[in-house]
């Protein structure tokens, strides 16, 4: 990197704290290990999550499967 290179700066996902982007921050893009924490535990209890359809559940996969095998065995 060049002298007259400003370091990439972004902010914090948890605090929005302005952090250098660099390998000397191991918790990057986080400001510190407390807020990578933070956000680990709000992804672990739901607060967090990607917006879509709902995962079935085994009971509902195994559901699935026997009504299609009793449709496949309706058809023969």
């Amino acid at each position: 990197m060049s002298q007259t290179q400003r370091p990439l700066e972004v902010a914090c996902p948890q605090c929005s704290k302005k952090v250098v982007w660099s390998e000397k921050n191991p918790d990057r893009p986080f400001c510190s290990e407390r807020c990578r924490l933070l956000d680990l535990g709000a992804w672990a209890d739901g607060t967090r999550r990607i917006a879509g359809e709902p995962a079935m559940d085994e009971t509902e996969i195994d559901e699935m499967i026997m009504r299609a095998e009793r449709g496949l065995q309706d058809s023969e």
